[in-house]
């Protein structure tokens, strides 16, 4: 039977763990797989404190990340982004309003720029009317928008002549 030993993963190991956890290992599969693939490190006292140095700078990068999220979210959450577009019968669009668009809008009115894959849109709004939007910034921390769509003016509809004889 194979002792065990201590590695550092150094990438994602499937069904082992994340990269930068220490794991116990069978020898074999320590020696035989991981360390040559280069999937983890020997664990000594100096790779696990750097380990341990990259985590904790790993979390305060991601919690500056999520302050300035939360704080965008504040300014964002609520916010009416209006559209004027030509309208069809039945008040559908000729055009579409999409992700882009409201990036775009975002830019335009709030001199905040938006990454329009971050703009959570199922299918481009094709109807006028009020949509309620969401953008997720980041895990756990999605402002919804409200999208209005006006129409710039319905088509006049012709009435046939009728002639009295």
């Amino acid at each position: 039977m194979s002792a065990k030993i201590k590695v550092l993963l150094v990438q994602d190991v499937e069904h082992l763990g994340r990269s930068g956890e220490l794991k116990d290992v069978s020898g074999g599969f320590g020696r035989n797989y991981l360390l040559p693939k280069g999937f983890a490190v020997l664990a000594t006292r100096g790779q696990i404190k750097q380990a341990e140095e990259r985590l904790s700078a790993q979390r305060r990068r991601v919690d500056a990340a999520r302050k300035d999220a939360e704080s965008l979210a504040a300014r964002l959450n609520g916010v009416t982004l209006t559209f004027t577009a030509k309208v069809g019968e039945q008040d559908r669009l000729y055009g579409s309003v999409t992700s882009a668009d409201i990036a775009e809008k975002i830019e335009q009115q709030l001199k905040i720029e938006i990454d329009r894959r971050k703009i959570e849109l199922d299918e481009p709004i094709k109807r006028t009317g009020s949509f309620p939007v969401s953008i997720r910034l980041v895990a756990g921390v999605v402002p919804v928008v409200n999208v209005v769509v006006q129409g710039e003016g319905a088509p006049a509809v012709v009435e046939p002549v009728v002639e009295v004889a």
